[in-house]
């Protein structure tokens, strides 16, 4: 590609904010975000004025002037609006998650007392029907799973590659005290709960990196094959006393899980993803190796320590995601968005367009992470029984 990428967003939230930031950092490969399209006409307005782009009133009217379709809306749309982006003629960008499953359309729909074997089902159906709509528009997907761009986990595959080790077990977690998003908890509108919003992340880069140990040492990515899970709702336990410090307004999610994954050539990953944390968001995945061992510690992190005596001292100063209370001591992030590999991701996937290559994080490891989620909420179905992910 010669020209100037066009970008356009879809969604105009959170997501939408620190991609339209990761874009301002793209060096090397010229680019321009266009304008930005969500369902609602007020926050697409709003995010367009901020930011100076224009709000379109449609996907379709957006497509006539964009390179590139940026997914930062919430999962349950994920795979409408790829597959026309695709039917367009567009590269597509798709946030976590993916895509999944979000319920047959009824009232009364509890993500929690669903068939989770229906579930996997037609999670993966969803996951194939966006790969094939990739596939016949010959354009790229490109999966936003920020971890497999994060400075730790990148070092962590140079040392991997470079020393020619085997990864043996890793342990990974994300958590904090509770999502901001307001269709979080809602399994129509989110997919799931720990495992989907959060586990995700650790997962996707474990994989990710036994990804890369495969290529390297055999020409060909070692992928999941069994997954064993268990899932809890701990804020709505009778026994839980609430005082007020954790979100608790959870419909039909769990928030609290625990994944054993084990890889084709027997080697294991556990990750672990709640919403009973407190302290700010807790990011990191630790590797043993057959040579070396590496813990990739994205947040928090201690560059920087402060104490601050007075919590209103610091009221419009930003110290670290989730952190819950500005008063004594904490580690404001230096540069959170770096640390969590948003400018990275971008940056692959401004190049890829321009220079017609494939992402780090593409159509395998978005459609594995589908089949690994699903399959774990089986496993919790079945009080932890070991599931075959399906390819």
């Amino acid at each position: 590609m010669s020209s100037k990428i066009k970008v356009g967003l879809v969604g105009a939230k959170f997501a939408a904010r620190f991609h339209f930031e990761g874009y301002q950092r793209v060096y090397g490969v010229p680019l321009e975000v266009i304008g930005v399209t969500s369902k609602s006409k007020e926050s697409r307005e709003a995010f367009a004025a901020k930011h100076q782009i224009r709000a379109f009133d449609s996907l379709q009217e957006m497509f006539k002037e964009v390179d590139v379709v940026d997914i930062c809306a919430p999962g349950y749309v994920h795979e409408s609006a790829a597959v026309e982006a695709f039917g367009a003629g567009k590269h597509v960008i798709v946030e976590k998650p993916f895509t999944g499953y979000y319920g047959p359309g009824a009232k009364n729909f509890r993500g929690n007392q669903f068939s989770k074997e229906t579930m996997l089902k037609e999670a993966m159906a969803s996951s194939r029907r966006i790969l094939d709509a990739a596939a016949r528009s010959g354009k790229k997907l490109m999966y936003a799973e920020d971890w497999v761009y994060a400075p730790v986990v990148q070092r962590e595959r140079e040392i991997l590659v470079a020393s020619k080790g085997q990864i043996l077990w890793m342990l990974g977690e994300e958590s904090h005290s509770g999502s901001h998003s307001p269709s979080y908890g809602i399994w129509a509108q989110a997919g799931g709960g720990s495992i989907v919003g959060k586990g995700c992340h650790p997962l996707t880069a474990a994989m990710y990196l036994k990804q890369e140990e495969g290529l390297a040492s055999q020409g060909k990515p070692i992928r999941p094959r069994t997954i064993s899970a268990r899932v809890h709702e701990v804020t709505r336990n009778p026994q839980y006393r609430d005082l007020k410090y954790l979100r608790t307004d959870y419909e039909d999610v769990e928030d609290y899980s625990q994944l054993h994954l084990v890889f084709e050539d027997g080697m294991i990953a556990d990750i672990f993803s709640t919403e009973i944390v407190m302290g700010g968001v807790h990011n990191w995945l630790e590797v043993m190796a057959n040579n070396h061992r590496t813990r990739c510690n994205i947040n928090p992190i201690d560059a920087i320590t402060t104490y601050n005596p007075k919590e209103e001292q610091l009221k419009d100063v930003y110290i670290v995601e989730k952190i819950g209370t500005k008063q004594g001591w904490s580690h404001p992030a230096p540069d959170e968005d770096w640390m969590d590999g948003y400018p990275q991701e971008l940056q692959d996937f401004m190049e890829c367009v321009y220079h017609n290559r494939e992402p780090k994080c593409g159509a395998t490891l978005a459609h594995d992470t589908v089949g690994v989620m699903y399959s774990a909420y089986l496993s919790a179905e079945r009080h932890g029984a070991e599931v075959e992910i399906p390819r």
